[in-house]
């Protein structure tokens, strides 16, 4: 998940109801083993099973009706919500096939292009019609877009299994951790590492990689003492290692995952609105979540831009 709040070694919001499973960048992490093959064919999503709803449908702005796609911006290197599939090529996860079925009950299919993470917001609106990244609604981000609730997910700290270095998520100065750059645990680690520095103790080492996939594959290779993700990356990572990486502490700060479109496109935003409701409330969208090892994140209610 990529959010924006601080973090401080004593304060963990816990959302102990979540129960989830992973995220993404560039570099385009592909599912590499029998394990994430054999999740991608179980949580394999068929837009074709979705009816156009016409009333929706006809919300959409002339032009992309007519163009009949929808342009995705996706950082496709954080499974389970996007990554790339065994042929190095297709991006699939539970965001992808999120999209997809929006595009679905609009009448367009989704062209999903892989982006770096930081890149796609900007891009909303000129390069991309739509980003879906695990992206954390903010109030910094809906400062530039708007933002469309679908899931809620937290973040959560790894280990090496048995914790090897005595990692304690409740006193992270002095400590070295993991991260996927730009990613809202980026931002809460430095805000922390801070804050030790101000209390006059070692600051937190925090190690950036572009791709989670090098993250795990350090806190396993031991240069690591702990990795910090969203809940359902750090849970896939134990998953996908078979129990090299198990979890630590709690989930903090849980928070809804954003659909982002223009600010400047009321009909696009509005019909994309309409389209995940109508998910939600047939089920669809619990689905597919369900799919991917993640259930009981779908929000009720698809809002637009709500408040942290």
């Amino acid at each position: 998940m990529r959010r924006l709040p601080a973090l401080t070694a004593a304060s963990a919001l816990t959302a102990a109801a979540l129960v989830l499973t992973a995220c993404t960048d560039a570099s385009q992490q592909t599912a590499g083993d029998g394990a994430t093959d054999e999740a991608s064919a179980e949580a394999a999503f068929d837009p074709s099973t979705i009816e156009v709803d016409e009333e929706i449908a006809a919300m959409l702005p002339k032009e992309i009706a007519d163009k009949g796609t929808l342009s995705v911006g996706s950082d496709t290197a954080y499974a389970p919500a996007e990554f790339i599939d065994v042929d190095g090529k297709t991006p699939v996860g539970f965001d992808i096939d999120t999209v997809t079925a929006v595009a679905a009950v609009l009448g367009l299919e989704a062209e999903v292009q892989s982006a770096a993470f930081d890149g796609i917001i900007p891009a909303i609106g000129s390069k991309y019609d739509l980003g879906i990244s695990a992206f954390t609604i903010t109030d910094e981000r809906t400062a530039e877009a708007n933002m469309i609730s679908y899931a809620v997910a937290g973040s959560q700290f790894g280990v090496a299994a048995d914790n090897p270095e005595d990692f304690d998520p409740e006193n992270l100065c002095g400590t070295t951790v993991g991260v996927q750059t730009s990613t809202i645990q980026d931002d809460e680690l430095t805000e922390a590492a801070k804050d030790c520095e101000e209390d006059g103790e070692e600051p937190i080492d925090v190690v950036r990689y572009e791709s989670q996939a090098d993250v795990t594959t350090n806190l396993v290779g031991g240069k690591l003492q702990a990795m910090y993700a969203d809940s359902p990356i750090t849970a896939y990572a134990v998953e996908q290692t078979s129990g090299e990486v198990e979890t630590i502490g709690e989930i903090n700060d849980a928070a809804p995952y954003g659909i982002v479109v223009a600010q400047d496109d009321k009909d696009l935003t509005e019909a994309v609105q309409a389209a995940v409701q109508k998910l939600i409330d047939d089920g669809t969208l619990e689905e597919i979540f369900s799919g991917w090892g993640s259930d009981d994140v779908v929000v009720d209610e698809a809002e637009l831009n709500p408040a942290e």
